[in-house]
C-alpha cells in the first residue's frame, strides 16, 4: 500500500481518485449481447449461457424441486445464520415505512404523498468467484416489505446447470420463488426487455462485474430504472492511536478480497498505528485463501497520515466511500461530521462484515464516489412517491390568481385558461 504523509489539500484529488476503468473495450460486447437477447429471447440467453458460463440449459427457470432441494445441501448453521440475518434486515427495513400526511398548503388546497410499490422488480445475484447469497436477503427482503407484486431473480448456474444451493435457500427464506438461470449481461438484458421465460421488469437491482455494470447503465437509457451506478467495492477506515491494528488490518483485507479492482483507504492520525497495521496486513494476508486477489487490490490502495480527526473526516468526505469505518476513540464526535458515505461503522467492534451480513442495514451501496449523491438500497428504493392534491372552490380562490399570473408570464396561456375557467364559474355562482 502506498503511504502518503500529511498531504496538502491540493493533493487530495489524486488520493481519492479511483483506479480508472476503461469501459470502451467491453461496450461493443455488451451492446451486441443486449441486442441479440432483445431480438432472440430465451434462445439468445441460452446461447450466451453456453458461451460465457459454459453450460447448456434446457430451461432457464429454476424448478420447484430444485428450490426445495437447496435447503438439504447447505449446513444447518448456515440456514440458521441466514434466518437470523433475514430477521434483522426485515426489522430495519420495516421501520422505514412511509407515513402518509395530508397538508393544507392554503385554504381549500390539500396535498399529500402516497408510497406505491414498484410492481415488477428484478434482482441480479452474482455467482462467480463468490456467490453472494447475502445479497439475496438484502434485495428481496425490502422488496417483499415494500409490496412489489412481481419479484424475479437472475443468477448464473454452474457448469452442471445448477444454481448455488445457498442462493436458492436465501431466496426461499426471503420468499422469492421465481429464479432464473442467467448471469452477466444476458441476465440484465433478459430482465430489461423480457423473454419467453423471463418477465420484463421496471427496475433492476444488484451488484456485478464490469460487464454487468455496463449492461445496467446501457439498458437504463431506454428500458428500465436501475438501483444506482456501481463500481468495484471499497472501504475507508479512519484510525487513531487507540485503534486496534489487528481489527483495522482485518477490515481492510475483508474489503480487498472482494476483487482485484477493489480499493481500500486507511486514514490515520497515528504513525505508530499505521506501522502496526502494515505488519498485521502482512501476517493476516498470508493465511487468506483469496490472498492473490487481496494482494492485487492492495496495489490500488493507500494509507494517509493526517494531523487530526477533522482533517481525516474532510479527506473521507472528499473520498465519499462506499463503506466508512470510524475506529477512533472519539468515533461519536467524528460521526457527526460524516457528509458523504454509503454506510458507516462506528467503534472498534463494528466491522464492515456485520453490515455485509447480519446487522440489518443494507449492503447494496453506491461506490466510485457516488456516495456524494446516491443512497444505498433501502425500502424507498422499491417504492414510488406519488403526489396528490385536492382543491375545492375555496382552494381555487386561494391560489387561482397566482396560477394565472405565473402561467401568463411563462406565456403558457392554455395553463392560465384552465384556472381562469374555474375562477370565472365560481365567481358567477356567487353572484
Amino acid at each position: 500500500m502506498n503511504i502518503i504523509k500529511y498531504p496538502a489539500p491540493s493533493d487530495w484529488a489524486s488520493i481519492v481518485a479511483r483506479p480508472h476503468i476503461d469501459m470502451t473495450h467491453l461496450n461493443d460486447t455488451v451492446s451486441k449481447v443486449i441486442d441479440e437477447i432483445r431480438q432472440g429471447g430465451d434462445a439468445a440467453v441460452k446461447k450466451y449461457e453456453k458461451e460465457f458460463d459454459h453450460v447448456e440449459l434446457d430451461s432457464l427457470l429454476v424448478s420447484k424441486d430444485e428450490m426445495r432441494a437447496a435447503q438439504k445441501h447447505i449446513p444447518a448453521d448456515l440456514w440458521d445464520a441466514m434466518q437470523l440475518a433475514h430477521e434483522n434486515i426485515r426489522k430495519f427495513h420495516a421501520a422505514q415505512q412511509f407515513n402518509e400526511i395530508k397538508v393544507e398548503t392554503a385554504p381549500g388546497v390539500v396535498c399529500w404523498q402516497k408510497a406505491i410499490p414498484i410492481e415488477r422488480v428484478g434482482l441480479y445475484i452474482p455467482g462467480g468467484t463468490a456467490p453472494l447469497f447475502s445479497t439475496v436477503l438484502m434485495l428481496a427482503t425490502p422488496a417483499k416489505i415494500a409490496g412489489c407484486k412481481h419479484i424475479i431473480m437472475c443468477t448464473p448456474p454452474d457448469k452442471t446447470g445448477h444454481v448455488n444451493p445457498a442462493i436458492l435457500a436465501a431466496a426461499s427464506i426471503a420468499g422469492i420463488d421465481h429464479v432464473y438461470k442467467a448471469g452477466g449481461v444476458q441476465a440484465i438484458a433478459a430482465m430489461a426487455y423480457g423473454t419467453e421465460s423471463v418477465p420484463k421488469v421496471s427496475k433492476i437491482f444488484g451488484p456485478g462485474n464490469q460487464y454487468v455494470m455496463a449492461a445496467k447503465q446501457r439498458v437504463s437509457l431506454d428500458s428500465v430504472a436501475i438501483d444506482m451506478p456501481a463500481g468495484p467495492s471499497e472501504v475507508c477506515v479512519i484510525a487513531d492511536a487507540q485503534s486496534n491494528p489487528r481489527y483495522v488490518a482485518a477490515d481492510l483485507l475483508s474489503q480487498a478480497e472482494h476483487g482485484i479492482d477493489s480499493q481500500v483507504l486507511l486514514i490515520s492520525t497515528s504513525e505508530q498505528t499505521i506501522d502496526a497495521v502494515e505488519q498485521e496486513i502482512g501476517r493476516q494476508l498470508d493465511v487468506l485463501p483469496r490472498k492473490d486477489i487481496a494482494a492485487k487490490a492492495l496495489e490500488n490502495s493507500k494509507i494517509v497520515l493526517v494531523h487530526n480527526g477533522d482533517e481525516a473526516m474532510a479527506l473521507s468526505n472528499a473520498y465519499a466511500p462506499e463503506h466508512l469505518i470510524i475506529a477512533t476513540a472519539d468515533y461519536a464526535e467524528l460521526a457527526e461530521k460524516v457528509v458523504n458515505a454509503g454506510s458507516v461503522f462506528l467503534g472498534n467492534y463494528a466491522c464492515e462484515s456485520a453490515g455485509d451480513y447480519a446487522s440489518g442495514t443494507n449492503h447494496t451501496l453506491p461506490t466510485h464516489g457516488y456516495a456524494d449523491a446516491y443512497s444505498g438500497v433501502n425500502l424507498d428504493s422499491f417504492m414510488r412517491k406519488v403526489t396528490f392534491q385536492h382543491l375545492d372552490r375555496e382552494g381555487v380562490r386561494s391560489i387561482g390568481r397566482a396560477v394565472e399570473t405565473m402561467a401568463e408570464n411563462e406565456q403558457l396561456l392554455a395553463h392560465k385558461n384552465a384556472m381562469t375557467l374555474r375562477l370565472s364559474d365560481i365567481e358567477k355562482s356567487n353572484t
